[in-house]
């Protein structure tokens, strides 16, 4: 017996709005093969019904060699999952927090009339036992990346590849960034699948600051340092002409470099 398939009369329920959807009901008879009875419904049914594609076909048993049939409509999906190979971007631009005991430049100082404020050499919240300073925003800008790997790819090296770079600076340029500047924060990822032949999706993210010359601290000047490298500032007593007082003022700066360096053409991206 051939396999026939009818239509309902209860079929075509729709809706419009922001998601539309709709369902074509079918009679499926000559078969106890449900995989046969969801193919025929499948072929009878259009593609598209009211500007939708179809999403899904379903079949219900109902009796010997009776199937009820349920094609799906519904509006497109925004694309294909990504393929090895491609890529998704993020960034934020909020900045970091930094401690700083030195100010750029001191605006304006002001004491009792027929006195003089002691120069500070622009030491922030300088107190008799030291320089309490103050936390301000400085640029950090974090962004990340995903990317789809093949199975082959994602190895036990790799992935001790990723494990040592973490915590470590870009030593040569990355992403457009000099060296110095990016910070590897780390990575995370999960396989699309239990399947060999299933993909990875892998998040990596940095975090980046810009590389400085030219600062100065008090009197000391021609300061350079890279982006995660640590400039702190020495400060001892000295008396202040002007004002007769004995303050705290820059004696001496640091840079020092607290992350390793590390090349991140091991991420593969």
């Amino acid at each position: 017996m051939p396999i026939t398939v009818t239509e309902k009369f209860e079929s075509r329920k729709s809706t419009k709005g922001d998601n539309p959807s709709a369902e074509l009901v079918y009679t499926v008879r000559g078969t106890n093969d449900d995989l046969a009875a969801r193919n025929a419904a499948e072929t009878t049914s259009p593609a598209t019904y009211d500007g939708q594609p179809r999403q899904s076909t379903s079949v219900e048993p109902v009796g010997d060699e009776l199937w009820e049939a349920v094609v799906r409509y519904g509006k497109a999906q925004g694309g294909s999952l990504p393929e090895p190979g491609e890529s998704i971007f993020s960034f934020d631009t909020g900045g970091g927090t930094q401690h700083i005991t030195q100010s750029k430049d001191t605006v304006s100082s002001h004491a009792p009339s027929g006195s003089s404020a002691p120069d500070f050499g622009g030491a922030i919240g300088v107190t008799a036992d030291g320089v309490e300073g103050v936390d301000i925003t400085v640029p950090v800008f974090q962004f990340s990346e995903t990317h789809y790997f093949t199975n082959d790819q994602v190895t036990p090296s790799y992935k001790g590849t990723l494990f040592t770079l973490t915590g470590k600076v870009n030593s040569g340029a990355f992403k457009g960034f000099q060296a110095g500047e990016v910070l590897f924060l780390g990575a995370s990822g999960a396989r699309r699948g239990t399947d060999p032949d299933d993909d990875w999706e892998i998040t990596f993210r940095f975090a980046a600051s810009p590389n400085a010359t030219g600062i100065s601290v008090g009197d000391i000047s021609g300061i350079s340092k890279k982006g995660w490298e640590y400039l702190w500032v020495r400060y001892a007593d000295q008396e202040d002409t002007g004002s007769h007082a004995i303050v705290k003022r820059p004696v001496a700066a640091y840079v020092e470099r607290v992350y390793d360096e590390g090349s991140f053409a091991g991420l593969g991206i």
